[in-house]
Parts: structure tokens; sequence; C-alpha cells
């Protein structure tokens, strides 16, 4: 009965990952090209037997629609990072640049990121007040009681959906290029807010691939860890960039509960090919029309400020020498993971040179 508990456990997943397709929708990614991105992480994790799987991540779509204010600007950013992060998995090069710069400093970065999801988050209620505050309460109550993500998710996002729907009679009608079923060949343009936001996605990835992927692999149980990192770093880079360049969204690596199933590598291609099956016949934006934005805002509130935050921060603050790791949590929080990463890294190779601790 071992493809009953795979099944079950890639459902658990999928399920965890259709609220954040919703919000991919409603920051204008077309979700049919999405679905190849699926398809090819699925190939790639049977050739080479990888457990970790990739799936929509909250982190990266709040960061690249908080940081690209149009849609192709959007679609840029995630092929520049794209581009960068492929360069870094081929010349395997992601742990050189983690042990260059410290897991404290990593770790800063992160902490930002998880203040960065939870303003978001309180942002998403201007526009939808009652939405918002309701799924905020709704994620609040359910992760107090129940500690578990995927619950917090579905109540925060069915319950707050469910009033927009039939108190505040929500609609949405999503643009033609993010329901059809069909490409629209975007092309990538170039600008100071593409790089400012190419460089953050890809230091967002750096360290979310180093982390996300080494909990999937520990949840195996497996001794020594089963996941290659340079080969995750690849394939989401080479299915971003692709689907980039047909205006769907991101799709970057995750903490995955297909890992701790009986067979964690046939629970991962199971879990990515039901999505890619989801988004293929167009299942997610007949869903998404009655979803607005405002319902996710509980899940990431509580993602930011209580899944990453406290764990990130209590990792970059625990050493000996806590003023460039805190330094780079405030600036990756106020500005964006790049400015963090940057400014821990110059801090902690010029202050030895001028004769100051750190």
């Amino acid at each position: 009965m071992h493809w009953l508990a795979d099944l079950l456990a890639a459902i658990g997943v999928v399920l965890n990952g259709l609220p954040q397709g919703i919000m991919a929708m409603t920051l204008g990614f077309a979700v049919f090209p999405t679905s190849f991105s699926f398809i090819l992480a699925s190939a790639v994790n049977g050739a080479f037997g990888s457990v970790a799987p990739i799936s929509f991540q909250a982190e990266s779509l709040a960061l690249t629609g908080n940081l690209g204010r149009t849609f192709r600007e959007r679609t840029s950013i995630i092929f520049g990072g794209s581009i960068i992060m492929l360069v870094i998995g081929l010349t395997g090069s992601l742990s050189k640049i983690v042990s260059l710069l410290g897991n404290d400093i990593m770790s800063g970065m992160m902490a930002g990121v998880g203040i960065m999801l939870a303003k978001i988050a309180i942002d998403m209620t201007k526009s939808e007040k009652r939405t918002g505050w309701l799924s905020i309460a709704v994620a609040v109550i359910t992760y107090i009681l129940t500690k578990d993500l995927v619950w917090t998710i579905v109540l925060s996002v069915v319950v707050s959906s469910l009033y927009a729907a039939f108190v505040e009679r929500y609609r949405a009608d999503l643009p033609e290029h993010v329901t059809a079923r069909r490409f629209f060949l975007t092309k990538p343009i170039l600008n100071r807010n593409v790089v400012r936001g190419a460089l953050s996605l890809a230091c967002l990835n750096i360290g979310a691939n180093i982390s996300y992927g080494l909990i999937t692999g520990q949840m195996t149980g497996i001794k020594p860890n089963p996941v290659n990192l340079n080969l995750l770093t690849s394939t989401q880079a080479l299915a971003d960039m692709g689907t980039s360049l047909l205006g769907g969204a991101p799709v970057e690596s995750i903490i995955s509960a297909t890992a701790s199933a009986p067979e964690p590598v046939i629970a991962g291609i199971m879990m990515m090919l039901i999505m890619a099956v989801i988004l293929l016949v167009g299942w997610l934006p007949k869903i998404g029309r009655y979803v607005p934005s405002a319902s996710i805002a509980g899940f990431l509130f509580i993602l930011g400020a209580v899944v990453i935050f406290p764990e990130d921060a209590a990792a970059a603050l625990g050493g000996a020498h806590i003023m460039v790791p805190a330094i780079t949590l405030v600036v990756t929080a106020v500005f964006d993971p790049f400015a963090g990463l940057m400014t821990g890294a110059v801090l902690k190779f010029v202050l030895p040179l001028v004769g100051l601790g750190v």
C-alpha cells in the first residue's frame, strides 16, 4: 500500500500549493505554460532520483510582485534570476557561496524575508480590508490550535474566500493571458527595477534552496542527505527560464511532505504531475475567479512572522558576533534580499580590515 501513502502525501502538497498558484494568477502570471515547469522537474527527478520537488513558493511570488511594477517586469525578473541560478547550479557554486558568507548572514537574510512577507500580508488588507483581516485572523487561530501550516493555508483561504464570494459577492475577471490555454511569448525587458529584482530573487533562492532543500532531504531519514543541491538549483532555473518567456509563474524549491512518504521520489513526481494536470486542464483559473488576492494574507503572515522569522533570526543572532547578521536582517526587511546579502558580505570582509570586530 505504499502507493496510497505516496498519493496522499502528494495530494497534501498539492493542496498546499494551490493557494499560492492562485496568488500567482493575481500577479498576472499565466498558469498554462507553468504546467511544463512541473513536467520538466518531474522528468529530471525521475531520471536522477531526486527527492526534492519544486512548486509555487509564496516567498518568491511575494518578492517578485513587490519589486516588479508591471507584468513584463515581473517575468523579466524571473528570467534574469533564473540565468543567475543556472550559472550557480551548473558550476556547483551554491555551497561555496554559503560557506563564504556564513550561515549567520544567510539566516539573517532569510529572517529579513520573513518580515517582508508579514509586511506584504498586512499591505494586502488595505485593498480588501475585511477579507484580508479575516484571512489573517483565521490563520492565526488555526496555527495556534494545530501548529500545521497546511491546515492554516486551507482554512484561512477557504473561509476568507467564502466570505468574499457570498457576503461581498466577489468575482474576479482574470486577464486573458492568465486563463488562456495557449502560449504568449513575453520578451524580457531590462531596467533598474528588473536588475534589482533578479538579483534579489537569486539571493532568496540561494537561501531557500539550501534550507528548504536540505530540510526536505532530512525528512526522508536517509543518510547522507539525498538532496543534490546543484541539481535542484539547475532544474529550478531551467523551469523558470522557460516559463518566464511564456508569461508563466516561477516555481521554486519547497519543504515538501512527499519526502516523508515511503517512496519519496515517486511521491514528489506524483505531486508535480498532479499539479501539471490541474494547470493544463484549466481548473485553477476557474477556482481563482472566486478567490481574492487578500485571502492569501493570513498564510503569508504566518509563514513570514511565525515560521520563517523566529527560526532564522535565532540562527542568525545566536552566535558570538551578531552585528553583521543583524544588519543583514534589517536591510533585507527594509529593502530587498540582494541589498541585505551584499551589505552583510561587505561588512563581514571590510570591518576586520579596519580593526573592527564583527
